[in-house]
């Protein structure tokens, strides 16, 4: 299956193939026009995820498809059971759409957003210096990948307690060439050892009542796994040592609760940290559901924050 989909995502790349993964409602907007029932190109069979008849791709790719296992029959010829999006020209395999399933691998606009923040962040002198760093919740591993090509100096670790993120991230990486790339089912940091220069994450931060692995973040409005992230960092950084963690956060009553919380788990005399809004209003149609109605959710906003344990900061563990 691996050697497969490699084959697959090769002959993607040497065709050109370009595609931007946008949000699941745009997505399902864009498929709903009469005239998209059909793919009639890759873009439509890997990035929109619609049916296709056999006579649209060569016979070389419909077989590295059977051969992956990922060609799914349908009333109007076949589907993926993949899709593909790319990002800065590479590529990344990731769940087809919709992403009901419970251990779905989603890749969409917050993934270009993490993206942005990590390359920001990068480019400062501190953090090129990062000896070992990890991704927690890496999905289709963009963030890992992202860091391994940016700091080939660096172990990276990419880790995720779903095995079809893992599958995922392994593939995408060896697609990447990003050899030093490591993966590991872990909770949080519980299945790794030692402490890190660099902590990254893109968390799910909803409310999910189906509870679905890829988006719900627990809590009362999804934030429990964002801030029980802050706090495994916390513990896990060397001296000196940063966390990067893009997430969405509900908004009640004009107040940031999000925000209140990170002030008690990273105090001052041990961190120094930023935190930012990227964008005032995101995923709106959130606000209907019944948490957000009881809590008085005004808005989410997507949000940066940017921790790092200060240098002085020195006890057992952090040295």
């Amino acid at each position: 299956m691996t050697a497969a989909l490699l084959q697959l995502g090769a002959a993607l790349h040497a065709a050109g193939y370009a595609f931007t993964a946008i949000s699941p409602p745009s997505h399902r907007r864009v498929n709903g026009r009469e005239d998209n029932q059909l793919a009639h190109d890759l873009r439509g069979v890997f990035g929109w995820n619609r049916p296709f008849a056999r006579t649209l791709l060569a016979p070389s790719m419909l077989e590295l498809m059977h051969e992956a296992g990922i060609l799914e029959p349908h009333a109007l010829g076949f589907k993926s059971m993949l899709r593909a999006a790319t990002l800065d020209g590479q590529l990344f395999f990731h769940s087809a759409f919709p992403t009901s399933q419970a251990d779905a691998v989603f890749f969409g606009p917050d993934t270009y957003r993490y993206a942005q923040l990590l390359q920001f962040a990068l480019d400062k002198p501190t953090l090129r210096q990062t000896r070992r760093a990890v991704d927690i919740g890496c999905g289709a591993g963009p963030g890992a990948v992202l860091l391994a090509q940016q700091l080939p100096q660096a172990e990276i670790w990419a880790v995720d307690i779903n095995p079809k993120a893992l599958a995922l991230t392994a593939l995408n990486a060896e697609l990447a060439g990003t050899g030093q790339l490591r993966v590991a089912h872990s909770d949080l940091l519980r299945g790794v050892e030692g402490q890190f220069d660099l902590i990254v994450s893109n968390p799910p931060f909803m409310s999910d009542a189906d509870e679905r692995t890829y988006c719900h973040g627990g809590g009362v409005l999804g934030e429990g796994l964002s801030l029980d992230i802050v706090a495994s960092a916390a513990e896990r950084l060397h001296a000196g040592g940063t966390l990067l963690l893009y997430t969405c956060v509900a908004m009640i009553d004009g107040r940031d609760p999000f925000q209140t919380r990170l002030q008690q788990l990273l105090p001052a005399e041990r961190f120094d940290w930023h935190y930012r809004e990227i964008d005032p209003d995101v995923f709106g149609g959130e606000l209907g559901r019944d948490a957000h109605a009881r809590a008085g959710t005004d808005r989410i906003a997507a949000v940066a924050l940017h921790a790092t344990l200060k240098p002085t900061y020195c006890e057992q563990g952090n040295t």
